[in-house]
């Protein structure tokens, strides 16, 4: 492995989605997931020194981090400037200066030698979401398309079903639902074990009413992950929406009952309360 490729092993890892919009109609803990991939422990030396440091600064005090990273910019090249831009990326996001982000995870992209494409598409991604935080949708799909292209030239399934999810929220965003059911189609297709793309599947097919099919993703979803909260959330939505309040109440109940302190709970707390008992009116809870 080449010193360039040790490196950014070593200090890529896809961050959570800073969009601010549920655009599939999904809880928070879904859509802010953690980060999706560990970082690779490299040899030390001083170019990893220096992000370890702005790494925990950044835990503690992003705006310094955010002033390290750029001074770092001013002072190297080469392999360093695509670290400075990755912890300047991570540091603007932390801050919300979106367009700094977005600034910086393309340097850092654009910088990376191109028989890296994994890399690229990490960093692809990162800049997409930053940009989808900042409220340009337009730019957010061009660079998430940019990204799953890398991941696709990278052989990397996991990336590109990443990619895809993250084009088909856009999509949604911009008003082409429709649309979304393409890259969704190929997420499931490529991690077809993973719940999180039947998930959203799902979602979006009961946002459409097209209710049967969402039935099937989400039962394909719980399968995966039975004890996914917002798989949960999402079950009992379709089932209140086909009159089948029984179902509903069971798919919240089970939330509550095996995650009570999560949000996940909470939420289906509130729909619980919104359907009432059994013998109360019906009503279809607001997601």
């Amino acid at each position: 492995m080449s010193n360039v490729s040790m490196i950014l092993a070593f200090l890529i890892q896809v961050g959570p989605n800073p969009a601010a919009n549920d655009n599939l109609g999904l809880p928070d803990e879904l859509l802010n997931r953690p980060p999706r991939e560990s970082s690779i422990t490299a040899p030390q030396n001083p170019t990893t020194a220096w992000l370890e440091d702005c790494l925990d600064q950044l835990a503690e005090d992003p705006a310094r981090a955010h002033s390290k990273a750029q001074i770092r910019l001013t002072e190297t090249s080469g392999p360093d400037r695509i670290i400075a831009n990755h912890c300047l990326g991570l540091a603007a996001t932390e801050l919300g200066l979106w367009d700094d982000a977005r600034g910086a995870f393309i340097s850092a992209r654009d910088e990376t030698p191109v028989d890296e494409p994994r890399t690229k598409a990490r960093f692809g991604l990162m800049a997409g979401n930053a940009a989808l935080g900042g409220g340009d949708q337009e730019a957010a799909l061009l660079l998430l398309q940019t990204a799953q292209r890398n991941a696709q030239e990278a052989a990397s399934a996991t990336l590109e079903a990443l990619a895809a999810m993250d084009v088909a929220r856009v999509l949604v965003a911009l008003g082409r639902p429709h649309d979304a059911f393409v890259p969704l189609s190929r997420a499931t297709l490529l991690e077809p074990e993973k719940a999180e793309p039947w998930l959203l599947t799902a979602t979006l097919y009961r946002r459409l009413e097209r209710l049967d099919d969402a039935q099937e993703a989400i039962e394909e979803a719980a399968r995966l992950a039975p004890l996914e909260g917002a798989i949960g959330l999402e079950a009992g939505l379709i089932a209140v929406l086909s009159g089948r309040e029984d179902a509903a109440r069971q798919s919240w109940q089970s939330v509550v009952d095996t995650q009570p302190d999560s949000p996940a709970a909470q939420t289906a707390q509130s729909y619980l309360e919104q359907l009432g008992p059994p013998s109360g009116p019906s009503l279809a809870p607001k997601p």
